[in-house]
């Protein structure tokens, strides 16, 4: 049996839906597999505390940190790096060339103290040249501890003696490829990318709105997570997408195109087409919206948008389906938000079986300010629910198919609360529309989004790589590329 050790950052087994939806899915139906999960949380705290059964054929599950202690256990603790070490740890620094094999060895075979390493004088050195060379404008002290807290969770994590597996397989790019670089270093073992949504481009985005790092310090956190993603793309023997967009993104971003690949998504089509409805007794509009209660998700602009369309249409109900304890404090902000606009009717659900509250919704809606091919859609279109979705990600494909005369809802732009609410009030004052929609949308998934097919994708890919000397050399396809 093949062992295929899933990579995975910030979600599976800790958070539910989205990416950990989609992994849960590709284990439980891949059973001839043997699978071990590389998870990174943020602390210890999180430890142990998984929202999902594990599958059976998950053997173990490896837990790392990023904000841990200093990682040395043995007598003789190594706090210098040799001469090739440091030329290394330079290329890094610098963001050019980085000679990722040396460092892989230096902290996983070494007993290495971060605490040394980044206090002492061989990570000073190359930080004073690094700063004289590009950033002496600013004050050097601020520029040496941020490249320090810059370098602390990487160095962290690289620490970590990854599971021998036959296949690495990670989730994205940043910390997570860097860690399933590293295994297919050290066990010299392929190594296949999915990403979700673009990694870099999602940091980026955070850093921009940020309000914990300004001037050139946030182009310095920028391009770190640029130079994290290089180091995936380049070592990946196979890199997949959801869409063509996001193809496009990673070539232009330093992938090799002869290695991409788009695989969209897929839904269990017939899970969702004899879901319980709502009573004809209730006379509300419910509109629906499945995701974790996050920044990304901007859930303050939904409740925005779902207040004015109320304000003309009283008979609206929004339910919020999904975990609110991810951020709390954002969490608390959107329901401070809520009480002091005075909004009615909307409902946090918390944790619960999407299925039995799928069916009762007469519309979906998603406000995410980014997105790759999100699941929770695809599975209203198979329900015959009309969506309003941001326009991020694959979902104006996903809701047209190609073919907007047919298509499954309305996208508006990112952040656009009178346009939201505008799609709202079109949709709930015209039940004829909506019927329409949703049976477009049903057929768009029955058509392009079963999840047999990129089932097949991936148990052909995890054989093909799972083979002994398959992958390492490859370098990818030369056709440039395909889609499934």
């Amino acid at each position: 049996m093949k062992k295929i050790c899933i990579m995975v950052e910030g979600s599976y087994p800790y958070v539910q839906g989205g990416v950990s939806s989609w992994v849960n899915a590709l284990i439980t139906q891949l059973p001839e597999f043997e699978f071990v999960i590389q998870t990174i949380a943020a602390t210890r705290k999180e430890k142990g505390k998984f929202r999902y059964t594990l599958p059976e054929n998950i053997t173990a599950v490896h837990e790392s940190f990023l904000q841990d202690d200093d990682l040395v256990t043995r007598a003789k603790i190594k706090k210098t790096l040799t001469k090739r070490e440091k030329q290394a740890l330079k290329s890094l620094v610098f963001g050019a060339d980085e000679e990722w094999e040396v460092l892989f060895e230096a902290f996983t075979q070494t007993n290495l103290s971060l605490n040394a390493l980044l206090m002492g004088m061989d990570f000073y050195d190359v930080v004073e040249e690094f700063y004289n060379e590009r950033y002496d404008r600013v004050v050097f002290t601020d520029f040496l501890w941020t490249c320090r807290s810059m370098f602390l969770p990487l160095f962290t994590l690289m620490k970590w003696m990854p599971p021998e597996a036959d296949v690495y397989h990670s989730m994205s790019t940043g910390y997570s490829g860097i860690i399933a670089s590293c295994a297919s270093h050290l066990y010299q073992s392929p190594l296949l990318l999915t990403e979700h949504g673009i990694y870099t481009r999602e940091r980026e985005e955070e850093i921009i709105r940020s309000a914990w790092t300004q001037g050139i310090y946030k182009d310095l956190w920028i391009n770190h997570f640029y130079m994290l993603s290089r180091c995936t793309y380049t070592r990946a023997s196979r890199v997949f997408s959801l869409f063509d967009r996001a193809r496009e993104l990673q070539v232009e971003y330093g992938c090799p195109e002869g290695k991409t690949e788009v695989v969209h998504n897929g839904v269990k089509y017939d899970q969702f087409q004899n879901l319980e409805r709502k009573s004809p007794d209730d006379k509300y509009v419910n509109i629906g919206a499945v995701l974790r209660v996050t920044p990304i998700k901007d859930v303050k602009t939904m409740i925005s948008a779902f207040h004015f369309a109320k304000e003309k249409m009283e008979n609206l109900r929004l339910y919020i389906i999904g975990n609110t304890d991810e951020d709390q404090d954002y969490y608390e902000e959107c329901v401070e938000m809520i009480a002091t606009l005075g909004t009615r009717d909307i409902i946090f659900t918390g944790h619960v079986n999407v299925r039995d509250y799928l069916g009762k919704m007469d519309i979906v809606l998603l406000t995410s300010i980014s997105e790759g091919q999100p699941l929770s859609v695809l599975e209203a279109m198979a329900a015959r629910i009309p969506c309003i979705t941001t326009n991020v990600g694959d979902c104006f494909d996903m809701l047209s198919a190609g073919d907007f005369e047919n298509r499954a809802g309305i996208v508006a732009p990112v952040m656009n609360i009178g346009k939201l609410a505008g799609a709202i009030l079109t949709l709930a004052e015209d039940e004829a529309l909506r019927q329409r929609l949703g049976e477009n949308g049903r057929s768009i998934v029955d058509r392009y989004y079963r999840d047999t097919v990129f089932i097949d994708r991936y148990r052909k890919a995890y054989e093909h790589y799972g083979t002994p000397g398959v992958g390492l050399s490859e370098g990818g396809e030369p056709h440039g590329g395909h889609r499934v």
